[in-house]
């Protein structure tokens, strides 16, 4: 019984990457008054890939559950330079699940995954799309060049979050790596093959292996509103990051428990030191509340990082879908349509 996949033949060459085309996907959520602006710089960034790379694209929106008029004016946008689909889903299942709600969508062969906020720049990626076609490789990931404009404690947050989750890792997860990334044919095939429902695009992207390359970037300001990342958010996709991807904190947890048996021992040995050699005997009450007070808080600390992992036990064994698509529809390009017929043709 093969254990593994083999993805060898869906290796890229500049000669038929043209031929597997491009498939842009961009999780949306409440992105209504900036889309047609979005739209207008990815048609012609398409344009831009077909003269340069002769590559066919289709950008791949997906409505996770929008509030505002997101769905109605994703319907609207034209299939000028590139086909367009855009996939409602029932209810808003969260960024991960409309990630992978637009890969399984996704038909051509390579895929890039990008915000639909305008910070990510359409402007970079025919510079992702030719490390991809001229140099080869799978996965090309970008990264904040700096965080020079965030506070020094969520610089501090955001290393100590990435030190936890590589504590032990064998491929390590490279720090202030964003989902903004493209993915090769072969690199798409092998994360079609995770079957895990609680999932981590930034770990399983880099899990995955194969040539990845790092391309730092400044990420534009958002073109409309705010963020609807609050740090509550925040610390909870953390958390739902390190659960999903990593056992650093069950580690942690073990590390703690042995260095809180160790104090006592220790401490211990200090009540029979001062009992045997200067007939001495330590005050009783305030060390017990103080003892059993920091047990407590300890088990309890233990208890609930189990039941993290306890939690996505129970979500893996119920295997429910990641999402539910309530509306799909595409456009197809008539520059590409008539690319195909006259392919054909021939």
């Amino acid at each position: 019984m093969m254990l593994g996949t083999d993805v060898s033949g869906l290796s890229t060459t500049a000669a038929n990457a043209a031929a597997q085309g491009l498939s842009i996907v961009v999780p949306l959520y409440n992105e209504a008054a900036g889309l047609a602006l979005l739209h207008q710089r990815l048609s012609g960034m398409a344009k831009a890939l077909r003269q340069r790379f002769g590559l066919a694209s289709e950008v791949v929106y997906v409505d996770d559950g929008s509030a505002d008029a997101t769905l109605r004016i994703a319907r609207g946008l034209a299939a000028d330079a590139l086909d367009v689909q855009v996939v409602s889903l029932s209810r808003n299942f969260g960024k991960e699940a409309a990630l992978m709600a637009g890969l399984d969508h996704a038909r051509r062969g390579a895929v890039l995954f990008m915000d639909g906020d305008g910070q990510h720049p359409p402007d970079l990626v025919e510079k992702l799309v030719g490390y991809w076609i001229d140099d080869g490789y799978d996965v090309v990931y970008t990264a904040k060049a700096h965080r020079d404009n965030e506070s020094l404690f969520r610089r501090l947050a955001v290393h100590g979050f990435y030190a936890l989750i590589n504590w032990g890792a064998r491929q390590k997860i490279p720090e202030d790596a964003g989902d903004f990334r493209l993915l090769s044919p072969r690199a798409v095939a092998a994360l079609r093959q995770l079957p895990e429902r609680n999932r981590f695009f930034k770990g399983l992207a880099s899990w995955i292996g194969f040539r990845q390359i790092r391309v730092d970037y400044e990420p534009a300001a958002r073109a409309h509103g705010v963020t609807t990342f609050s740090p509550g958010r925040l610390v909870g996709l953390s958390i739902e990051g390190l659960t999903s991807f990593s056992v650093a904190p069950l580690r942690l947890a073990s590390l703690l428990g042995v260095l809180l048996a160790t104090v006592a021992f220790l401490f211990g040995l200090s009540i029979l030191w001062e009992t045997w050699m200067n007939g001495k005997s330590v005050p009783g009450y305030p060390s017990l509340v103080v003892g059993l007070m920091t047990i407590g808080g300890v088990q309890l600390i233990m208890i609930g990082i189990v039941g993290e992992y306890i939690g996505k036990i129970l979500s893996e064994l119920k295997a429910r879908p990641i999402y539910f698509v309530a509306e799909h529809s595409e456009k197809r390009a008539a520059a590409q349509v008539s690319d195909s017929e006259r392919t054909a043709a021939e």
